[in-house]
């Protein structure tokens, strides 16, 4: 059980390791942005060889379908409320001008894309063989640059570096306690609901990575930046093997 808050724990932590260097390092843009391509092929990886593949062969199509679906809905529908609030440049490490930009909302949003990633990382314990690598490599590499490009943007809204440390150790604990959660709730729940799940969790992320990710990473990393994903998808299917 503790293990699944240990993991969900250690992949947020990228979160905060990532907030370090904005604040205490200079690094160029447009490394942030190849992370985040990096970070974007292997999360469509794992949320296509893991919580897909894992739930068609649990479920079937239709509960596949029908979670992918309703993932990818809620997600966009929640995505469109924090925008409204000021988190739509939450991955963003440039403050732009007339965009309406808060703290709390860029905090409100790292919490959403948080949440099903590590609901799901507790659950691929419940099979038996330990933690999926794909998932944790996939969630840390990602959490990097979304650290980087937040921070950033607390910093624009005048954040102070004590304040903003204080939200990223949050966002690990909620993450924590999501893996926790997603461990506990879900092996009470037969295969098909909880396949149903998994694939809401992947319409989820599928769906935040192009809203928020791939416009960055393409932003600041330039044409590049579809080589480096088609590289962090290939890493994620090996890890997968």
């Amino acid at each position: 059980m503790w293990t699944a808050f240990m993991w969900g724990g250690i992949s947020a932590s990228a979160v905060v390791i990532g907030a370090l260097a904005a604040l205490f390092l200079k690094i160029p843009r447009r490394i942030i942005g190849w992370i985040m391509a990096f970070g974007t092929g292997t999360l469509i990886g794992a949320a296509t060889f893991e919580l897909l593949g894992d739930a068609l062969n649990d479920g079937g199509i239709i509960p596949t379908a029908i979670g992918f679906t309703a993932g990818a809905v809620v997600y966009t529908l929640f995505d469109l409320l924090i925008s409204a609030k000021g988190g739509a440049g939450r991955k963003r490490s440039e403050r732009k001008e007339g965009t309406n930009q808060s703290g709390l909302g860029i905090f409100a949003g790292t919490v959403m894309d948080a949440i099903p990633e590590s609901i799901m990382l507790g659950a691929s314990l419940l099979a038996g063989n330990g933690v999926s690598v794909v998932l944790v490599v996939s969630i840390f590499v990602s959490n990097i640059p979304e650290g980087l490009s937040s921070t950033v943007g607390l910093q624009g809204s005048q954040y102070s570096r004590a304040k903003i440390m204080l939200m990223w150790l949050s966002v690990l604990l909620i993450s924590a306690f999501a893996a926790l959660g997603g461990y506990l709730f879900l092996e009470q729940l037969p295969k098909e609901m909880e396949a149903a799940i998994g694939a809401f969790a992947g319409g989820g992320i599928i769906a935040m990575i192009c809203s928020t990710m791939m416009p960055e990473a393409f932003e600041e990393g330039g044409p590049v930046v579809g080589l480096i994903a088609s590289m962090g998808l290939l890493v994620s299917l090996l890890l997968d093997i």
